[in-house]
């Protein structure tokens, strides 16, 4: 990132490209570009990671308002949430939305929207009420459920205003995911789990039942968080389906998910390295780390903990 942003600060390209090579050797995957980055650094990092045979995913740095066609470069391999496009929409109608996917297919660019992410932060915007009632907060750290709901920075954002806003990010972002199945954009799914109210793991079911309602086919919506996830990895060969040689991390259901997207909650038991977990011993788990995280609750509370560190 650029400026005052999180991750690595680089503001000149020929640090954008040492930063690249030094992930290169310290063994990384790939290298994710955030907003603050300039035009010129964003470019080389790219380009460098290209030379590098790193994949890229990232945001849409802010130098490009205005511009967006000029973020597609070579190689800048994935989006990471639909928003990133959303920010750069005037009329929010279909057709801006088809515009904006033509420039990830011209790119050979994919997609991963993280729906659930913007249609949670709507909710929190409104009101902390679903966060409150959300089944899954008991099993988020103490100190995550404690700023979640003492500390949201998007309750403290609410208005009718801002209410409006993200009301029309979240229906656009539907129509972005609906645009790229008409032309072909690969999606990947994903979550950004860790944003305020998106629990990892139980934010996958709400993100694969939004790629559904936005128009993809159950299996469109399956394959985009098993197969399509692993190719776009470059590791198909040992993960993504379920085949002989492969890795055996699988998920055995109740009920067929390709006739309703729910079922892929209704949940018999899980392949983990080739060793079985089912329902019981899961739901013990979970009842165990429920119980944990209520126990420790008086000791990670956030402002008590924010206070200490100033």
């Amino acid at each position: 990132d650029g400026g005052e942003g999180q991750a690595r600060n680089i503001n000149t390209p020929e640090l954008g490209r040492q930063a690249v090579r030094d992930a290169k050797v310290e063994g990384y995957d790939l290298i994710k570009v955030y907003a603050y980055l300039n035009i010129e650094t964003y470019k080389a990092i790219i380009d460098e990671a290209n030379k590098q045979q790193l994949k890229v995913i990232g945001h849409i740095p802010d130098a490009f308002e205005g511009n967006l066609k000029d973020a597609f470069v070579p190689g800048l391999g994935m989006v990471a949430h639909a928003e990133e496009l959303t920010n750069y929409a005037e009329d929010f109608s279909e057709l801006e939305a088809q515009q904006m996917v033509q420039l990830l297919k011209d790119n050979n660019t994919w997609l991963s929207p993280t729906l659930t992410t913007m249609e949670r932060i709507l909710s929190q915007v409104k009101t902390l009420d679903e966060l409150k009632a959300l089944p899954s907060l008991k099993y988020v750290h103490p100190l995550f459920q404690s700023k979640w709901l003492s500390a949201n920075k998007y309750n403290k954002m609410s208005s009718p205003e801002n209410i409006a806003h993200f009301e029309k990010y979240v229906k656009f972002n539907l129509l972005l995911v609906k645009a790229c199945k008409k032309i072909g954009v690969p999606i990947v799914t994903g979550t950004d789990a860790g944003t305020s109210s998106v629990v990892a793991g139980f934010a996958m079911h709400d993100e694969l039942e939004l790629l559904v309602k936005a128009g993809l086919t159950t299996e469109e919506a399956l394959k985009s968080g098993t197969l399509l996830s692993a190719q776009w990895l470059g590791i198909d060969k040992q993960i993504g389906s379920i085949e002989i040689g492969k890795l055996a991390d699988l998920v055995l259901l109740d009920q067929n998910p390709l006739v309703d997207i729910k079922n892929t909650r209704k949940i018999a038991g899980v392949f983990v390295n080739g060793i079985w977990f089912d329902k019981t011993k899961l739901d013990t788990m979970l009842a165990d780390l429920a119980k944990r995280n209520t126990a420790n609750k008086d000791k990670f509370d956030w402002k008590t903990m924010m206070s200490k560190k100033k």
